[in-house]
């Protein structure tokens, strides 16, 4: 758990698998949070820290999303549940494509891989998935679908 832990929270570690720089002073409830694409593709947003129960529940607002990841131990391993709480069902298949590739990209690095992840194919399955009322809304504008 521990190193699942230290992926979810430590700036250097969600680098290499979340789609944002996350800049956060301290890890509490309360905490601003500030995400930056690091291509700056996208302008700055903020968020906030809303639970943190280590090492098994974080949760923040990510702009208007709110995005929980709980860590239960498994065996000698562990299971990590992602809840994406989100404000349009118009972006479900765009996020989760995102996720999809967000979480393999974990997976890889937890194992030592590269990531090699890519967006565009994942989403057309997700778009036959959730519907055409999950995906009228695509990347953001300067996003390129391929990223």
């Amino acid at each position: 758990m521990g190193r699942v832990w230290k992926a979810l929270t430590e700036p250097d570690e969600l680098r290499r698998w979340f789609p944002d720089q996350v800049h956060v002073d301290e890890w509490k409830v309360g905490s601003k949070m500030q995400f930056k694409d690091a291509n700056a593709r996208i302008e700055p947003f903020e968020g906030e820290v809303l639970a943190y129960d280590p090492p098994s529940v974080l949760e923040f607002r990510w702009g208007t999303d709110v995005i929980r990841f709980e860590v239960a131990p498994r065996g000698e391993g562990c299971v990590l549940t992602l809840t994406d709480t989100i404000d349009e069902v118009g972006k479900a298949a765009r996020d989760g494509a995102g996720w999809h590739v967000c979480l393999d990209a974990l997976e890889a690095v937890l194992a030592g891989a590269k990531p090699d992840g890519e967006w565009s194919g994942l989403h057309e399955q997700y778009v036959k998935k959730f519907g055409p009322e999950a995906s009228t809304i695509g990347p953001p504008e300067g996003w390129s679908e391929t990223a």
